[in-house]
């Protein structure tokens, strides 16, 4: 799933990209990010608006800590 729009000043702001044949539902992602990533009923993320720029690090955080790797910014 992606999610893009125009961030502060004109640059755009982080797409976070799920790669789901990777993904396992382990919801560390949702522990990171609970204000952007939901999880379905099976532990799956629904990913649910842009990567705000204060919310960068917590998203670069949950790309790296992700056991499967099934999570990209871009």
């Amino acid at each position: 799933m992606s999610i893009t729009n125009a961030g502060a000043r004109g640059r755009a702001a982080a797409t976070l990209r799920v790669d789901w044949p990777a993904c396992k539902g382990r919801g560390f992602c949702h522990e990171l990010l609970p204000e952007i990533v939901d999880l379905d009923e099976w532990g799956y993320p629904i990913i649910n608006g842009v990567v705000p720029p204060e919310l960068i690090g917590l998203a670069k955080e949950a790309v790296r800590t992700c056991p499967t790797l099934a999570l990209h910014l871009t």
